[in-house]
């Protein structure tokens, strides 16, 4: 179920309080991780973290409208989820992110870019974190011009 918050803020209300600490600590961690030039913004119904127009003036899927997402934060019907392209676009980012997960002892519930989580406790946010870091703003506009070609 997407939202239709305009803000991050708007968002947040909308959750229940649980998942509202929830989202509200990743979140938290993902900002103190993101590289300098990403922005924070709601795209898709999510909170979003993107690549500006300014910095990428084609857009994602050459949508002038639309920045290319990076990392995205979300609330769904059944459980909540961290999507980080880098990790998608990159095998050898893929690979150390699948190890560095086994190693938390955390159960994966892992899909090509989400990370799935019902609980807190349940995702390894100090792997969020260095994952988010992984990768600066022009890394990863040459990472997706690559995988367009």
């Amino acid at each position: 179920m997407q939202s239709k918050a305009k803000t991050v803020k708007e968002y947040l209300n909308e959750l229940p309080e649980e998942r509202k600490k929830s989202i509200s600590l990743v979140r938290k961690i993902i900002l103190k991780n993101l590289p300098k030039g990403y922005k924070e913004t709601m795209q898709y119904g999510m909170i979003g973290y993107v690549v500006p127009l300014k910095h990428y003036p084609k857009g994602y899927l050459n949508d002038e409208k639309t920045p290319l997402p990076y990392v995205s934060l979300a609330s769904q019907k059944n459980h909540m989820a961290v999507y980080l392209s880098n990790i998608y676009a990159d095998k050898k980012l893929s690979k150390w992110f699948t190890t560095e997960y086994k190693k938390s002892g955390k159960k994966m519930d892992v899909g090509k870019s989400c990370v799935r989580f019902r609980k807190l406790e349940n995702l390894p946010v100090e792997l969020i974190g260095k994952a988010v870091k992984k990768t600066s703003m022009k890394k990863f506009i040459e990472m997706y011009e690559k995988r367009k070609k």
